[in-house]
């Protein structure tokens, strides 16, 4: 392991999970089938929800963005994953690496705060259900949105731009199969406990009124589907928020696990699993859980094949 001046660090080199070449091979052909599931999966996703006018509500709505914002942010990382994998080169330069971190903060903040705009909209749904066409109007919809980017772009701005300008001189080697905040921290050589507040206050600020927003509807939610008589009203009003709520838990226990814990307690085995679940597995689930649990969309994927089928043959 090399040694750099302060100055001097060229590029970063990238070591992965594993350093057995037959288990690169074999996560190599892993990570890649998983990665064309999320692709075919978030697309299809889009193009039905586009497609399908029956599909254009305020829920389906947030659903396309968060299908975009899951493609993104796995395809940041993913492809240079599997380059890495495959071959022995495994640097990657400054400009790179940091931009890679950009994106990944830009959309995983993105979609913490889009996750709770759709709780939000599920409140609305349940709880005030005749005010919902007023309340989720298609201008307070794009705000919504507009809102979830602009909070991801604040935070990548805030964080990455200040890692951004710290020197690096105990070593490029990047004990990770991706740029993420605390590895590259851990090879500055100046003091980042400024940096560490910045990074802290940003996630758990973005995190915790998620949290609050989220937990507020769902308190709410469930105490309007308690008070609902019927038990097929009841599982109706469930089911209109079901997949939201397994998409929130699956893709909150593991970014909490990784990034709202002290620094001293990253463990790399850990740590890399937890970001292999929530960089590769966490956006191809996406799709499978809002489409395999919503007769809406498997209407909508039919009624779309048959519209297209009738197409054709009126074509030929």
């Amino acid at each position: 392991m090399r040694i750099w001046n302060s100055t001097e660090v060229p590029f970063f080199i990238l070591m992965g999970p594993v350093d057995s070449v037959q288990m690169q091979l074999a996560l190599s052909i892993l990570f890649f089938l998983m990665y064309l599931t999320t692709v075919l999966g978030n697309l299809g996703m889009i193009m039905i929800i586009r497609l399908d006018l029956q599909l254009h509500t305020p829920m389906y709505f947030f659903l396309t963005h968060l299908s975009f914002i899951d493609l993104s942010y796995s395809s940041v990382i993913t492809p240079k994953t599997l380059v890495n994998l495959l071959t022995s080169n495994k640097s990657i330069s400054l400009l790179e690496c940091f931009t890679q971190m950009y994106l990944f903060v830009l959309f995983g903040s993105a979609e913490i705060s889009l996750l709770s705009a759709m709780a939000y909209d599920r409140y609305v749904a349940i709880c005030n259900p005749l005010q919902y066409p007023v309340i989720m109007s298609a201008r307070h919809c794009c705000a919504l949105v507009t809102g979830t980017y602009v909070i991801g772009f604040v935070d990548c701005s805030l964080s990455v731009l200040s890692i951004a300008r710290l020197p690096f001189c105990r070593s490029n080697v990047i004990h990770h199969f991706f740029c993420d905040v605390f590895p590259i921290l851990a090879l500055s050589c100046h003091d980042t406990y400024a940096i560490d507040i910045i990074v802290y206050l940003c996630a758990g600020y973005t995190l915790l009124l998620s949290l609050i927003t989220m937990s507020w509807s769902y308190v709410s939610i469930l105490s309007t589907i308690l008070s609902i008589k019927s038990t097929s009203g009841k599982q109706k009003a469930f089911s209109t928020c079901a997949s939201h709520l397994l998409g929130v838990t699956v893709f909150y226990s593991t970014t909490t696990f990784t990034y709202l814990k002290p620094k001293k307690s990253y463990s790399l085995g850990k740590d890399q699993v937890a970001s292999v679940f929530y960089t590769i597995v966490i956006p191809m689930l996406i799709p499978l859980i809002y489409s395999l649990r919503n007769k809406e969309v498997k209407n909508a994927f039919i009624r779309v094949i048959q519209k297209k089928g009738g197409s054709i043959r009126q074509l030929k």
